[in-house]
Order: C-alpha cells, then structure tokens, then sequence
C-alpha cells in the first residue's frame, strides 16, 4: 500500500530510525526455474497480484490467476498462464482451484474492506480449502500480508503505536491482517508463509536489490521503510522457489 497522509508521523512515533539486521539478497535476473512449478495466485489480476504473475511467467513457471476480474493475462509467456474467475472467501473454491497445485498464493487486497474482519476471512478461507486436500503433498499457502504487524526497533508492533484514530476507517485491512497473522500462527497441519512488505508499498522498478528481515520492519540509513511491487513480487518467487520461511513469516525493504 503506498504510503497514506498521517502515516509518516506514525512511522516517526514507531522508532524507525534504526536499521534492522537483515540478510541481503541480489537477483540480477529473471532465470528459468530449476524446476517450474503450478502457482495458483488469488487476486492475481490485482496490482500486486499482477507483478507476482509476471515475474512466475518469466521463471518458466505455470501460472493460474484466481480472481473475480477475468481480464486475461497479457505480455510475455502469457500461453502459460490461464484465468478463472473464483472466490477466496468460498473454501470450497478454494479446494477447487488449488488441487493439484504446488503453490497458491492469497493477494487478495480490497480497499475499502467489505467486512472488519476481511482479510481475517480470506485467510481461514483458504486454510480450510487447504485442509480439505488428502494425502503428504499439501499445496503451499504464501499470503501477501500487511506491515503493521511487524515489530520497530524498540520491540513495540507497529499497529501498537499508531494512534487510535487512524484505524477507525481501516480495521478490514490493518488490524485483521495483524489478526491473520496471529491466526495463522496456530496452524500447523497447512504448510503457510505470511509476507508483510515494507511500510511503504508501491509500483516501481524490479532492481532485484532488497533486504530481507523477519519479525522487524526493515528501514535504510534515513529511517525509511519502502518496496516496489516488483522487487516484492521477486522476493515472493524467491521464497516459492526456495523456501526459507515455511510455517513463518517474513519482510523485505530496501
């Protein structure tokens, strides 16, 4: 989400003027797969859904776009990509469209949220769908996540220092994903990955230059707290491909 008027103070008030201990990771290209995978991707016409297709198709992998706009996947290694229209509030959809998929990604992100507890719902949704598959190999849930979760440098989460007002209008989108998080750190029988992006979120250029960080909320020199939604959407086929955080969740940053 691109930065919103009033969340500068809050991120002054967070303490984010330290820069976090994080791993450094360089992807100079967009190389083939070693193995090419199915991804399933819920939302995936969306603005961030979008640029995780993309960067899918051109690591050579198999791409189905879940999302109730059907407009068709367009560019480069487009034949690889197919589009359905479906619901990641219906379990059952869910169930339908992950089957026989090695991942399924949930970047469902709707502004103004439907219900407080949006992408709360969204995501049991798609853990109950999960759930319902038989046998070892479970398809993979990645979730895009919100930022507010995470943590500053003094320990507080972020959410806990933004004052109260700015969440009246924003409950569905903030303070249910901190509650997604919460939740989904209970379960235990579907393979999960929740990934919060920096504080500031918006289209850019994929640099593949970024940060990568855990529980803390990763910031430069200066304090600041950003990431394209393309070098997001590199780090996203990063970990697909080569899980670092199952059953955990993660952040990246410049």
């Amino acid at each position: 989400m691109r930065q919103r008027s009033g969340w500068a103070a809050a991120l002054a008030a967070a303490g984010l003027g330290v820069v976090a201990a994080v791993s450094t990771t360089s992807v100079f290209a967009q190389q083939p797969a070693a193995r090419p995978l199915k991804i399933a991707v819920y939302g995936g016409n969306g603005a961030i859904g979008s640029r995780i297709v993309k960067e899918a198709l051109a690591r050579g992998h198999t791409v189905t776009v879940v999302d109730r706009n059907t407009n068709p996947v367009t560019g480069p290694h487009a034949d690889r990509a197919a589009v359905i229209k479906g619901d990641a509030l219906d379990p059952k959809d869910v169930a339908k469209n992950s089957a026989g998929q090695d991942v399924v990604v949930s970047s469902v992100v709707v502004r103004p949220a439907p219900t407080p507890d949006f992408a709360l719902s969204v995501v049991k949704s798609m853990v109950e769908g999960l759930r319902s598959q038989s046998g070892d190999d479970r398809t993979r849930l990645l979730v895009v996540g919100g930022a507010s979760s995470l943590y500053n440098a003094q320990g507080q989460r972020l959410i806990d220092t933004f004052p109260a007002g700015m969440l009246a209008n924003a409950q569905g989108e903030v303070k249910s994903a901190v509650d997604a998080l919460d939740w989904l750190k209970t379960v235990k029988d579907v393979p999960w990955t929740f990934f919060s992006p920096a504080m500031s979120i918006a289209p850019g250029t994929r640099t593949g230059k970024f940060r990568i960080g855990t529980d803390q909320v990763v910031v430069d020199a200066q304090g600041r707290s950003a990431i394209s939604m393309e070098d997001y959407a590199v780090a996203m086929l990063d970990e697909i491909e080569r899980p670092q955080f199952v059953n955990r969740r993660f952040t990246v940053g410049y």
